[in-house]
């Protein structure tokens, strides 16, 4: 028991290192985001994820936008409980026989103006999980999709970055 204990003091931690705290990259592409949004809103983006079947590689990363490291509350951008408060419909995963009434329901519940967000590469077309007993395919194949972002799974500049291209889209 001891000799582990000892080389646990002088063994490094088998971890990733943390984004940095101070990134400036980020900031700069969320304050872009937020301007965009409320031109097109005039307030701040409400977002709704759904997760239509996912293997939850991709809600990992969208949970990571609201960790300490990225904080997208800070930008004034909330992730809602209800479809009925959510602007975009951040939607992941290929869409299952067994969700695929959750979500055209919850796009039918999402108010106008409205965003479909397809993320992943399981959201274009089913990924690997295509053609599978339970599947019904990709989201663009259930509801209107307005953009894709792609990645398995996609990290959270690349979340942030797609919501900017989707607002800047929108207010043109």
């Amino acid at each position: 028991m001891r000799k582990l204990l000892f080389k646990s003091l002088v063994t490094l931690p088998l971890t990733e290192r943390g984004p940095d705290a101070d990134d400036e990259a980020l900031a700069a592409l969320a304050g872009r985001l937020d301007a965009a949004v409320r031109k097109r809103l005039g307030r701040s983006l409400a977002i709704r994820m759904v997760d239509a079947g996912s293997c939850n590689g991709c809600e990992l990363e969208i949970h990571a936008l609201n960790n300490a490291f990225h904080d997208l509350e800070r930008f004034g951008f909330h992730f809602v409980a209800s479809p009925r408060h959510a602007d975009v419909l951040l939607v992941t995963g290929p869409v299952t026989r067994n969700m695929r009434e959750a979500l055209e329901r919850s796009y039918a519940a999402t108010p106008d103006p409205k965003w479909v967000v397809a993320v992943g590469a399981c959201a274009l077309d089913g990924g690997i999980f295509a053609g599978g007993k339970g599947v019904a395919g990709g989201v663009g194949g259930v509801v209107p999709v307005d953009l894709h972002i792609p990645g398995c799974p996609p990290p959270p500049k690349a979340l942030l970055g797609g919501l900017l291209a989707l607002m800047q889209q929108q207010t043109r």
